[in-house]
C-alpha cells in the first residue's frame, strides 16, 4: 500500500508531475512513515499506471455517468479523487486489515462505498446494484495470488457481472520467479511480497480465452512513454523488439459477453 503510494505521492509534488493528486499527497505526509528508507528514491512507474487506469475508467463515466466502479485491492489509491463522476457509484474492496488502514485517511460516503472483503470472496459482488453498467479495476494485484485464484476470479466475474468491463495489470513470468526465489530486494529494508502469478504478453489473450472462452473484447492497453528515467529510453525499445516484447509489464482490458448477446 505505502510503496505505490510513495511513488504517486512524489510524482504529484513535482512541477513537472504527471500526475495532479492532492489527495495523495495529503495522505502521503499524514502517515508517520520513513518511505524512502524503505522504498528508495521515488520513480514514476506507479504514477503512469494510475494514469491508465484513471483514462480508462473517464471513458466509461463518458458513456455510463451512472455506472458502477468497482476497485479491488484498492489500498491507499485516490482514484475517486482524481476522476470526477458525481452520478457514479464506487465500490472499493480490500482486505479488513487494509480496509482499517484506508480509512484512517480516506472516508466512504452514500457514492463512495467501503467493503472490507477480499477480491475473492463473492460476497462483495452483492453490493454491486443491479440493472447499471459495470467496469472493474484490479490495479497491482492479481499477480500476488496464485493462478489459480485468479482464473476462479474471472470465471466468477463473467459469470456474475455479464456485460461488465475489467481492467487489471499482469507482470511477465521471469519478474514472478524473481520474487518467489530470491525475492526482490528493493532497499536493504524492503523486500517485496512474493508475486506467484506472472505472464508474459503473448500468453494473455489465449489463456484469457481458455478460462473464459466467451470473453467478447481483449485489449492491451499502450504504454505511454515514462516521463523521466531510464525507462523512458527503455520501454520504447523493448515494445518494438522481437521477442523482448514478449517480457514486459501488460495492463489489459475485458469484456465479459452479455447474455443478451
Amino acid at each position: 500500500m505505502l510503496w505505490p503510494l510513495h511513488n504517486r505521492a512524489s510524482e504529484a509534488s513535482r512541477a513537472d508531475g504527471i500526475l495532479d493528486d492532492p489527495e495523495a499527497i495529503r495522505i502521503y505526509q499524514a502517515l508517520d512513515y520513513d518511505y524512502k528508507k524503505a522504498f528508495g528514491p521515488a520513480e514514476p512507474s506507479h504514477a503512469v499506471r494510475s494514469g491508465m487506469f484513471d483514462a480508462e475508467l473517464r471513458a466509461f463515466l463518458d458513456h455510463h455517468p451512472n455506472g458502477v466502479i468497482v476497485n479491488l485491492g484498492e489500498g491507499l489509491e485516490t482514484q475517486r479523487f482524481r476522476v470526477a463522476g458525481n452520478e457514479a457509484l464506487w465500490l472499493s474492496v480490500d482486505l479488513p486489515e487494509a480496509m482499517a488502514v484506508r480509512e484512517r485517511v480516506i472516508a466512504p460516503d452514500d457514492k463512495h462505498r467501503h467493503v472490507a472483503r477480499s477480491a475473492l470472496d463473492p460476497a462483495w459482488f452483492d453490493e454491486v446494484p443491479e440493472g447499471r453498467p459495470v467496469t472493474i479495476t484490479a490495479q497491482g494485484l492479481l499477480m500476488y495470488l496464485p493462478e489459480s485464484q485468479v482464473r476462479r476470479l474471472f470465471q466468477d466475474l463473467a459469470e456474475r457481472f455479464p456485460g461488465a468491463w475489467f481492467t487489471f495489470d499482469t507482470i511477465p513470468r521471469w519478474f514472478s520467479r524473481k520474487t518467489i526465489k530470491g525475492g526482490w530486494k528493493k532497499t536493504a529494508h524492503y523486500t517485496t511480497p512474493k508475486m506467484p502469478w506472472g505472464i508474459d504478453r503473448h500468453q494473455i489473450a489465449p489463456t484469457l480465452r481458455t478460462w473464459v472462452p466467451t470473453l467478447d473484447e481483449i485489449t492491451e492497453l499502450r504504454w505511454p512513454r515514462p516521463p523521466r528515467g531510464v525507462m523512458r529510453w527503455v520501454l520504447p525499445m523493448l515494445l518494438v523488439t522481437p521477442i523482448l516484447n514478449r517480457h514486459i509489464p501488460v495492463i489489459t482490458r475485458v469484456r465479459f459477453k452479455n447474455r443478451r448477446n
